[in-house]
């Protein structure tokens, strides 16, 4: 149960249940100790550097990125070994990436020669490199090379002779999986989408070529793609805060992100306005969940406000009171916020700011 009121809380607040939260990083910091693949989390979720210096200290071997800019606001927090498990493209790109791999060890995901070229190029000026990975579609239909072993070994020894770069291996990511319901679908789309890529890894290997990274997976699939024998990374970001989404598909992780909102109208006795809204919160998902007080159930966004209806017909609620959210999407709500309040025990202990916040370029 979450506080109802905590004072110093200026709303609409990004709220982070510390004890959840820690709770959440040592399961998974567990889960992989001992293992031959590790925990590369996906920083995309929580955007902030002292949430990836966490991760790291419990054991991860880096840290994923989306976007360059997130890459950068991670490094400049000092974080050193970064995935950008994403394409970068375009003249300004390829010189902020020169400079981010003069201080950091980089590695990015490719699915195009030429663009790739480009890239060794760029980072060839500054008297740098940068790892690089085949992308293989493996069932999502996004980025990707299709998974026919010839395309791949070809790129595979194409991008091993190109200067400026360093061909570590491959990545796939089964986002069509990760948030199956049915745990018997989500672990058949899982494996088989793992299989297809090991299929690829085998075949360069055979073609002589040295694989030492093999990436996927997210917090839908952390224990099935991360068990199957050759992967060495799993880029799982939401299990660090969930979200009412997650929660349906990996209930052994607490819900540990909150959006703390004020009472700023009661027009009727069963309705009543938060100062929250789109802005504030994202619904892509699904409406966010009023997890305190009890009673209310939330039936619409608009940019400022929060419109809530109270289940029993009425409530005690009056203009000033807190009301606590959860949000059914925990990375684009977060992508709405500067800072994050950490709140222990009923108390603000902490804030931190969210460096990459909107770093989508």
């Amino acid at each position: 149960m979450r506080p109802s009121t905590i004072p110093d809380l200026d709303t609409p607040a990004l709220v982070i249940d510390l004890d959840a939260m820690e709770r959440n990083l040592r399961r998974m910091a567990e889960w992989f100790a001992g293992r031959a693949c590790k925990l590369r989390p996906h920083a995309k979720t929580h955007k902030c550097a002292e949430v990836a210096r966490r991760q790291v200290k419990l054991g991860a071997i880096g840290i994923t990125c989306a976007k360059l800019g997130e890459a950068e606001a991670m490094a400049h927090g000092g974080i050193e070994d970064i995935l950008v498990a994403n394409q970068i493209a375009g003249e300004l790109k390829m010189r902020r990436l020169a400079a981010l791999a003069r201080r950091a060890d980089v590695t990015l995901a490719v699915d195009d020669l030429a663009n790739a070229a480009e890239i060794g190029q760029a980072v060839r000026h500054v008297g740098a490199t940068v790892g690089v990975l085949v992308e293989v579609d493996t069932g999502m239909g996004r980025c990707g090379v299709a998974p026919d072993a010839a395309t791949v070994v070809r790129y595979a020894q194409e991008l091993s002779r190109m200067p400026g770069l360093r061909f570590r291996g491959l990545m796939g990511y089964e986002g069509h999986a990760v948030l199956v319901d049915d745990p018997a679908e989500r672990r058949a789309k899982a494996e088989a989408a793992g299989r297809t890529l090991l299929d690829c890894v085998a075949a360069v290997r055979k073609a002589g070529i040295a694989v030492e990274v093999v990436s996927g997976g997210g917090t839908g699939t952390y224990d099935i793609t991360g068990a199957l024998d050759g992967f060495t990374e799993i880029q799982a970001g939401s299990y660090v805060f969930m979200d009412a989404r997650y929660s349906r598909v990996r209930p052994e992780f607490e819900n540990a992100l909150f959006v703390a909102t004020t009472v700023v109208s009661r027009p009727t006795p069963d309705r009543v306005i938060l100062d929250a809204g789109m802005k504030s919160v994202s619904q892509e998902f699904g409406l966010p969940l009023v997890v305190e007080p009890q009673g209310l159930q939330v039936v619409g966004l608009s940019e400022e406000h929060v419109k809530c209806v109270a289940t029993a017909g009425t409530c005690g609620l009056a203009v000033g009171d807190q009301v606590w959210l959860l949000p059914t999407h925990c990375c684009t709500t977060i992508n709405l916020h500067d800072r994050y309040w950490c709140v222990r025990e009923g108390r603000v202990e902490a804030t931190w700011p969210i460096e990459a916040r909107g770093k989508s370029a």
